[in-house]
């Protein structure tokens, strides 16, 4: 079998880094490896990942369709030869007879089973070649690739690194993404939200059915016509499914498509799935498996590549989290009871059952956060407080204990009680609260609440506009009760409480009224929801620009899932840009020899605001362009330019250059970035005396991750402190005792400690990989702590920027090095 290859297509001559990536990923491909690789951002990371993945991909099926022919071969010789010798006379007695019978039959089912495949094959391959109008064709077999990132704009970007590759005629691509991405009917687009468009879409697609039902004969009841989607048919979809097999297509030109052929996106490129050799898909449809099955998306044997993982873990943990409302159960509650109350003589004796059960166990939950259900939630008063608890502990609390939750829930996808609730109004004894809630729910979009809720955080400015349209819903109020089922993540949540005991907990929150309360489920092993797809899949890659520190996704990921460490395969990368382009600096004290250490109890003094001050004002001094300061959080971003105002520091930076600072609100960050780069431009130009701008952002925010300071927006990005976690979170502290208990300590550092460095340095190394961007960039990277000097700190650097990395404990030669690092540049400039 094959381990490795010399040679790759590839649209240039690669960097030598590049073909290393591609060898080591080729290899880890076809010996079924569970790879991570590390890659920083501007040596050319998504081409690597395409003509290595896809280059194995051609050889593997080459070596298929040899093999097969072969066997076919084999077959074909050894029936001739069976049959040649049947037909000579044998003296033998009956049971050879009987023998040579079973044995010529077993032969020719291999071959007519061969003979078959090979038709298949055949059929598969003069469609493609038809589709493709006779351009050079590869064959799609079963064996294919998903393609895994965090957003679609980085999916888009991978696409087009498709496009430009030399794989662009031959592959079979296809891009998936949610109805709220691809849909194209208006109507349904208004409404925003991605579970009312979900919802909306599913109810139309029942009235279609109904309406084909109805034409066959079948008298309809009376009411108004109920509306289809005019895009959902099924010639117009195989005729977009094969123009997606064809050409490969990005979103927006999937869109553009549709609107061309009048063809829904999200069902044609789901057509697709099945015939594509690379599927590219927000990772959240491979990770989570309801969404996996709901989609048609097949692991067995396949091989799966996440890009941009850094934030796995999170990921996973996130979407498959569950939180419920006082005012949701209350609601869920409602619509319910009115329910069983209006079917109750037409329903079976076990249904009844089970609605009684789930209305019995949503009492529970309302009387955990300390209030009734049948009245208003937000004028029940609690108690405020949190409280943390194990799975049956928070069962015993609640009095459910007695309750099969895993019969419910099977009694929720068999009755599909979620949509039916959709009419019902909310009431409630003597409040006058009257709300009708639309609530439906679908095979495909149920158990897929906390996907939704992850999915909804990463919404750019275009939903936000979208939901303008809730005036038509009457007010803001009623809108936000219309946004979510009720009952769809009720069932979310009884779902997530199926997990082990030791898998996850209960956060139990009383906000001070019932309505603001809360129950959400945490959870603490991620490894039990991926390790499905590690055992599926043939060969799984974790890819990023800045992996480190890779020792918490092996032990949370791949150990706590079952995978060997024979089986996995590590790679890393250094930066294509010559050493003298980085200038990375640990800077452990301040131009007045204030140490810097800016732990929890020191940050907020005076004299240590001051000195920041004066580092950014000396930095101002010597860097052109555009220097971007990262702070370890928003409250004390807010506090120290609060400090720097009052004192005249910022006036004082503002004469050297024009300050930003990150916006709030995510639909304004394209705008204060536009304005950022146009003002470093007209520095650049006119003779204002400012040099340049300053960015104020925070780790972890807007502007720490999947934007790019290249050039001169960023020749220099300075981190003040060190952005550890809230240690007094309840969550992070369960999170820190469960790894404590299960986990093997290691370096002297319990598992908990280690999570804790970690998640800092992971979203240190996120905000620093900001700069450098391209072979041709330049930038410094100033670290504001004497904590970063500590060895096993600098260790978890990315390796590229780590053995570049200089400590001052003194600023003077820290400023010097600075200084003559930007002369140099300017004067090859020159």
């Amino acid at each position: 079998m094959e381990k490795g290859k010399d040679r790759f297509p590839f649209p240039y001559r690669p960097y030598d880094i590049q073909e290393q990536f591609m060898q080591s990923l080729y290899s880890a491909l076809d010996q079924g490896k569970v790879g991570i690789f590390e890659s920083p951002t501007g040596t050319g990371k998504s081409l690597s990942l395409i003509c290595g993945a896809l280059s194995w991909l051609a050889d593997y099926e080459e070596r298929r369709r040899q093999e097969a022919a072969a066997l076919l071969q084999e077959g074909e010789a050894a029936l001739s030869v069976s049959t040649a010798q049947s037909s000579t006379p044998s003296s033998s007695a009956e049971p050879d007879w009987i023998t040579d019978f079973v044995q010529k039959k077993a032969e020719r089912d291999l071959v007519t089973k061969l003979k078959e495949d090979e038709l298949k094959r055949k059929k598969r391959e003069e469609r493609l070649e038809m589709i493709r109008n006779n351009v050079q064709l590869k064959y799609a077999m079963k064996r294919k690739i998903y393609y895994c990132s965090r957003t679609h704009s980085q999916l888009a970007q991978f696409v087009h690194e498709v496009q430009k590759s030399p794989f662009s005629k031959d592959i079979s691509l296809v891009t998936l993404g949610s109805r709220q991405n691809l849909c194209i009917n208006e109507e349904v687009r208004r409404l925003g939200s991605i579970q009312r468009i979900n919802d909306r879409c599913m109810e139309m697609q029942k009235n279609k059915h109904e309406k084909q039902h109805h034409e066959e004969g079948v008298k309809r009841k009376r009411g108004p016509a109920k509306s289809v989607c005019p895009y959902n048919k099924a010639l117009a979809l195989q005729q977009m499914r094969d123009e997606v097999l064809g050409t490969v297509h990005d979103i927006e030109q999937l869109l553009k498509l549709g609107r061309e052929t009048h063809s829904c996106p999200y069902y044609a490129t789901r057509l697709a799935i099945p015939p594509a050799q690379l599927v590219v898909l927000p990772y959240q449809m491979v990770l989570h498996e309801a969404t996996r099955k709901a989609t048609g998306v097949q692991l067995k044997g396949q091989v799966v590549i996440i890009d941009e993982a850094h934030n796995l873990s999170d990921t996973l943990s996130c979407i498959h989290s569950a939180e419920l409302t006082g005012a949701q159960l209350c609601r869920a509650h409602s619509q319910l009871s009115q329910y069983a109350d209006r079917y109750k003589s037409r329903l079976k004796a076990k249904n009844l059952m089970y609605i009684k059960q789930i209305l019995f166990v949503i009492e529970g939950l309302v009387r955990v956060l300390g209030g009734k259900v049948g009245q208003n939630p937000q004028s029940q008063t609690t108690q405020t407080g949190t409280e943390m608890l194990t799975i049956n502990n928070f069962l015993f609390k609640a009095q459910i204990d007695n309750i099969n939750l895993f019969k419910l829930q099977k009694y929720f996808e068999k009755s599909m009680i979620s949509r039916k609730l959709g009419g019902f109004v909310e009431k409630y004894a003597g409040s006058g609260v009257s709300l009708h809630v639309q609530s439906s729910s679908n095979k495909e979009n149920r158990r897929t609440e906390g996907l939704n809720r992850y999915l909804q955080t990463l919404q750019t400015n275009q939903s936000t506009a979208q939901v303008a349209s809730a005036d038509q819903q009457g007010s803001a109020e009623a809108e936000k009760v219309l946004s979510a089922s009720p009952m769809m993540q009720v069932e979310g949540f009884f779902m997530a409480l199926t997990n082990s005991n030791t898998d996850g907990r209960v956060v139990v929150h009383r906000q001070g009224t019932l309505s603001e309360g809360s129950v959400k489920f945490l959870l603490l092993n991620p490894a039990v929801h991926f390790a499905q797809v590690l055992k599926e899949c043939r060969a799984v890659i974790i890819a990023g620009g800045t992996m480190q520190p890779v020792s918490d996704f092996k032990q949370e990921l791949l150990f706590s899932a079952g995978v060997g460490d024979e089986r996995i395969t590590e790679f890393s990368c250094g930066h294509v840009i010559p050493p003298e382009n980085i200038l990375p600096l640990v800077l452990c004290s301040g131009p007045s020899g204030q140490e810097l250490d800016f732990t929890f109890q020191n940050r907020d003094s005076p004299r240590m605001m001051d000195e920041t001050g004066r580092i950014l004002s000396n930095i101002c001094n010597v860097v052109p362009g555009g220097v971007v300061c990262f702070f370890p959080s928003y409250e004390y971003s807010r506090q120290i330019v609060s400090h720097w105002e009052a004192n005249g520091a910022l006036a004082r930076l503002a004469n050297k250059k024009k300050i930003f600072q990150e916006p709030k609100k995510a639909n304004q960050v394209e705008q204060v970035l536009s304005e950022f780069s146009r003002c470093i431009q007209r520095c650049a130009l006119d003779s204002s005396g400012l040099t340049g701008a300053l960015l104020f952002s925070v780790v972890g925010g807007k502007m720490s991750e999947g934007i790019n300071f290249s050039d001169d927006l960023g020749r220099c990005v300075v981190m003040v402190g060190m952005p550890y976690p809230n240690i007094k979170s309840p969550e992070l502290r369960e999170k820190m005792s469960y790894l404590d208990k299960h986990l093997p300590h290691s370096g002297g550092k319990s598992p908990g400690q280690a999570l804790i460095e970690n998640l800092c340095m992971k979203a240190v190394n996120q905000s620093i990989g900001r700069a450098i961007r391209h072979r041709g960039d330049y930038s410094s990277i100033v670290l504001c702590d004497r904590r970063y000097s500590r060895p096993a700190t600098l260790s978890k650097l990315p390796t590229w920027i780590k053995d570049r990395t200089s400590t001052y404990t003194n600023f003077g030669p820290a400023f010097a090095a600075l200084r003559k690092f930007f002369q140099e540049k300017k004067q090859k400039q020159v």
